[in-house]
């Protein structure tokens, strides 16, 4: 009864439309989370923590995605169409870069060095899987966004590196960053842009920037959506995006702005509100996460779209990557395609007149009606 309260209550403000709107954007593609269960195993036996809370899905389901993830994603994204004939649309939210472990090393752990998306690929085996997601950019189903260069908070994975960290190096030496590490201003690894120190604004600035050049040499064509990979951002790079021509910001609706040192910020967000830079922000109200047993995810989602429905807002359904993979379980991969099928279908018999969206078209209707106000 609290959840559906606030649910309906978080839906008030912002931007609204008669028009039943789905967008569906998926965090983390490109990203290296678990290499394989042969290391899974040996860090668990290592004692680092694997199965603390939310990361042990992660840890034990997500990995690159290979084509036979994608293949039986697209096949679902074909299967229904909208009123508009137009089929399911996906926004997969995209790394451009993963850490070089080896370069790493060899500079002593003294400098950080990336490699590019197709070099991990290529380095998995799994080119042919990146060419997929070119066919899925062609299709017009599977439209990439900003997600950051790599899903890494570079600058303190780096002092804990060069500071000797036990557990650091222990999954350094395994070719793996995002277990549940503790930090001493509880900044997470895998929250690339939360902030350890406020110094760190300037290399953050320098990634932004550089990730957003590789996005556009990787795809063809300039990213227009970034999502905070974990949610933490320091405002002041929202100019830096603004300037590599970012127009829309995904944000919760209550941002909790990291300073440095521990210290933050909260800041209260809206569907639609405009920062100084003149970016709109755009909020989930919608989510979908079958790899976490235990909840009916198809009958919650549609709730929460008839919520947002309720309150003439576009549903904005936020899932992971991880929902969609079996490179180390295909269990998960077949149980969480099953039911985002069993979802798609749902929605367009429940509401017939839906249309699916991008993010950043929404982004684009949201101005365009402000245009003609």
């Amino acid at each position: 009864m609290i959840r559906k309260l606030l649910r309906n209550l978080s839906n008030l403000p912002g931007w609204r439309t008669r028009r039943k709107i789905v967008i569906v954007e998926s965090d983390d593609w490109g990203s290296v989370r678990m290499p394989s269960l042969n290391i899974l195993a040996k860090l668990k036996s290592s004692g680092l923590d694997m199965e603390s809370g939310d990361s042990a899905r992660y840890n034990q389901n997500d990995t690159l995605a290979s084509v036979a993830d994608l293949s039986a994603l697209f096949d679902v994204l074909l299967s229904v169409k909208d009123s508009n004939g137009r089929p399911l649309v996906f926004t997969p939210v995209s790394l451009t870069a993963n850490p070089d472990f080896g370069k790493i090393r060899e500079s002593g752990f003294s400098q950080y060095f990336f490699e590019t998306l197709p070099a991990t690929f290529n380095r998995f085996g799994l080119s042919n899987a990146l060419e997929l997601w070119k066919e899925g950019i062609d299709k017009g189903i599977f439209i990439p966004q900003f997600h950051g260069r790599e899903h890494l908070n570079v600058a303190a994975w780096m002092r804990a590196l060069q500071e000797n960290d036990r557990e650091t190096r222990q999954a350094f030496d395994l070719g793996v960053w995002g277990y549940t590490n503790k930090n001493r201003f509880n900044v997470m690894y895998q929250a690339a842009f939360d902030l350890e120190l406020a110094s760190d604004l300037e290399s953050q600035s320098e990634i932004l920037s550089s990730g957003l050049d590789l996005f556009q040499q990787q795809w063809g064509f300039k990213a227009s959506y970034f999502v905070p990979p974990n949610g933490p951002l320091n405002n002041s790079l929202e100019n830096v995006i603004a300037r590599k021509g970012l127009s829309y910001i995904s944000s919760p609706k209550i941002q909790i702005e990291p300073l440095g040192g521990g210290v933050t910020k909260r800041n209260f967000r809206w569907l639609g509100k405009k920062n100084k830079w003149g970016q709109s922000y755009i909020t989930r109200n919608c989510f979908f996460e079958p790899s976490i047993p235990g909840t009916d995810w198809v009958g919650s989602c549609l709730r929460d779209i008839s919520i947002a429905f309720r309150w003439q807002k576009p549903a904005v359904i936020s899932t992971h990557r991880v929902n969609f993979i079996g490179g180390l379980n295909e269990s998960n991969r077949k149980n969480g395609v099953e039911a985002f099928h069993r979802l798609a279908r749902q929605i367009i018999s429940m509401w017939p007149e839906v249309e699916f969206m991008t993010s950043t078209e929404l982004g684009r209707l949201m101005d365009s009606d402000r245009a003609t106000e």
